[in-house]
Order: C-alpha cells, then structure tokens, then sequence
C-alpha cells in the first residue's frame, strides 16, 4: 500500500494522502485529549509524541507536529498507523452526526438556545420565534407575531439568530424562516 505525502509551506505540516477514503464525508479536527475521543486514528497517531493536531478528511490526514520533534522520526510512524486503520477497516472518526442520537441533542441544543438567548429578545418587540426542524445543518423557524411581517426579520434572522446558532453549534450551517401553513 503506497500512501502519498506532501509537504507543506509550513515545515511542521505533512499531508498524508492514502489510497482509500479516509472519512465517508466532511472533515473532523483534533487538537486535545477529548477531542481525541472521537477518532481511534487521531488518537493512534497522537500516541507517538510531539503531534500538536490532526486533521482528517476523506482524501488526506494531515499532521502537524511541535517544533522540536522530527519527520524522520514521526513520518515512518504516522504512516504505519495510517496502514494499520486502513487494513483494520475501523471508522476513522467515531460518527457524531446523521444519527438519530446526535440530530436529537443538536435539535435539544438550539431549542435550548432559542429558549434561553433570542426568544426573550424576540418577545421584547411583540414577537416569537418558534423552533419548527433541523434538517442537513439548516435550522427552520417561524418568526411569530410583530417579528413575522417586519421588515428586520431577515436580518435579526441572520444577524442574530443564524450567528448565535453558528457560534454555539458547529453542525448549524444556516437559519431560515418558513412561512406558516394556512388551512383553506
């Protein structure tokens, strides 16, 4: 098994490129001990010694070590760990999103949020905000009330709750308003 690396401008970065796909889709970030949790090779290659991150995607696992560690001693290593995830067919990145669990408590995290943070600003203008899905990182809500024919709806939406959301929940990619059903 041949797996490509590649230097980076930044002389304490490799990119490891092996042959299969790493990660089914996205990308993932390890930089501590809890983060470390979630993927057994990330972990695997921290193990080494002098790894500050490892960043995984499905093409590439690129590395960045400290300064005072050598490539001559970690690359023979981090590519003998990358082999043995690739023979073992283990998943790289323990899945955290697409299941019902986790999509569960993102739902609970921004119901929470919207509760705790922006509907009491809402409701200050004679308005409400109603959590209505999550779906494919995109959060739909209904603006109520004064909010729902304002002209700044739009930008409390994006300025405000899209922000917030995004800051405290990294699976939010967008917040956009649905219009309510009417019954005829």
């Amino acid at each position: 098994m041949i797996i490509e690396t590649q230097n980076t401008p930044d002389p304490n970065v490799i990119n490891f490129f092996p042959p299969a796909p790493v990660i089914k889709a996205g990308k993932a970030e390890f930089t501590d001990a809890k983060s470390l949790r979630k993927s057994p090779l990330a972990e695997h290659i921290f193990d080494i010694g002098g790894i500050i991150s490892v960043f995984i995607t499905s093409e590439l696992v690129s590395v960045t070590k400290n300064e005072k560690t050598s490539w001559n001693e970690l690359k023979p290593q981090i590519l003998a760990e990358i082999m043995d995830y690739l023979a073992t067919g283990e998943d790289a990145v323990l899945p955290q999103t697409g299941t019902e669990i986790d999509t569960d408590e993102i739902i609970k995290q921004i119901k929470s949020l919207i509760n705790a943070r922006i509907r009491p600003a809402v409701k200050q203008d004679g308005g409400d905000i109603a959590f209505k899905r999550f779906d494919n990182g995109i959060v739909y809500v209904e603006m109520q009330g004064a909010c729902a024919g304002c002209p700044y709806a739009m930008v409390t939406l994006k300025e405000g709750v899209e922000k917030l959301l995004k800051t405290y929940i990294p699976q939010v990619t967008e917040v956009r308003n649905i219009q309510p059903q009417t019954e005829k």
